[in-house]
């Protein structure tokens, strides 16, 4: 009886060790972990997507500045787009959306879409772009094709798409869902990274956000008149760069390629594992308790 009793607590004291050991491995990291130092701003609360639009923010949601979207994309690996960014995010860090608008005027939403064309000029550009992912000694990657194709919501205005792509070094795949969501002046060009195992419940998670997104008074694109900037090209060249887009056609590619460097976001496979941590981290800093 003694021995059973012995054993019995013996193996409580490993179970308590356990969970400590656990807990400590957790604590550690939150607190090595550069992402949870970010200034980040917890719902409910209204994100200001520089002078342009609004999004709200609800509970169990965060908000990165600026300033802190450029430090987030530092710490990932991801190069600056020449524009203030911004983010927005769960608070389990299961998918990451990137704002920034476009000043490229008003974009004609009267074209029709050729998924096979645009899918061969994102191939094209994407190795040009691998040619300055190596000269920044990141992975390259290639283009396996549409997870979903493009499609345009006249309700909304929104473009989106979805392509999925491999890392040539380690072979993981990844997926980037983007929207158009048009304006007046320009475009709100959002990129959501994510894995693509959880695509389907990550993107309904985003596009739940959607309807409190908002252009400002005498931004949105209704509100078009006579005399307004017109952008020179179309929905396909939103998706395929752009002004670059134009560009490559009169033979300068690599501006693709540039182009898809900086659209391309790569969600860390660290960032998510330990998206359960910093969400006790989120709920501590927003109820204004001591970060350990």
């Amino acid at each position: 009886m003694r021995h059973c009793t012995i054993l019995l607590a013996g193996v409580f004291l490993l179970s308590i060790t356990g969970l400590a050991l656990a807990q400590d491995h957790e604590a550690r990291a939150e607190e090595q972990s550069p992402f949870a130092e970010l200034p980040w701003e917890f719902g409910p609360t209204t994100g200001k997507l520089g002078g342009r639009a609004t999004i709200d923010v609800p509970e169990g949601y965060a908000f990165l500045d600026a300033q802190g979207a450029a430090r987030f994309n530092e710490i990932a690996e991801n190069p600056p787009t020449g524009a203030d960014e911004y983010i927005v995010a769960p608070t389990d860090l299961h998918w990451v959306a990137f704002f920034h608008f476009n000043e490229v005027g008003y974009v004609k939403d009267d074209e029709k879409l050729d998924p096979d064309d645009i899918l061969s000029s994102i191939r094209e550009g994407t190795e040009a772009a691998n040619i300055e992912r190596e000269k920044r000694g990141w992975d390259t990657m290639k283009i396996l094709g549409w997870s979903f194709k493009p499609q345009y919501d006249q309700q909304i205005n929104a473009l989106e798409w979805a392509i999925l792509a491999q890392m040539d070094r380690d072979g993981g795949q990844l997926i980037n869902y983007n929207t158009r969501l048009l304006g007046r002046r320009g475009v709100m060009e959002v990129v959501v990274a994510t894995d693509p195992q959880t695509l389907e419940a990550s993107i309904a998670n985003f596009k739940a956000l959607v309807p409190g997104y908002e252009f400002g008074a005498g931004d949105r694109y209704a509100e078009f008149r006579e005399g307004d900037r017109v952008a020179e090209y179309g929905l396909a060249a939103l998706i395929t760069g752009g002004a670059a887009a134009v560009a490559a056609k009169k033979g300068w590619l690599a501006a693709i390629g540039v182009f898809l460097v900086k659209m391309w976001k790569v969600l860390l496979i660290g960032l998510v594992a330990v998206g359960a941590s910093f969400r006790k981290f989120f709920k501590r800093d927003r109820d204004g308790d001591p970060k350990p």
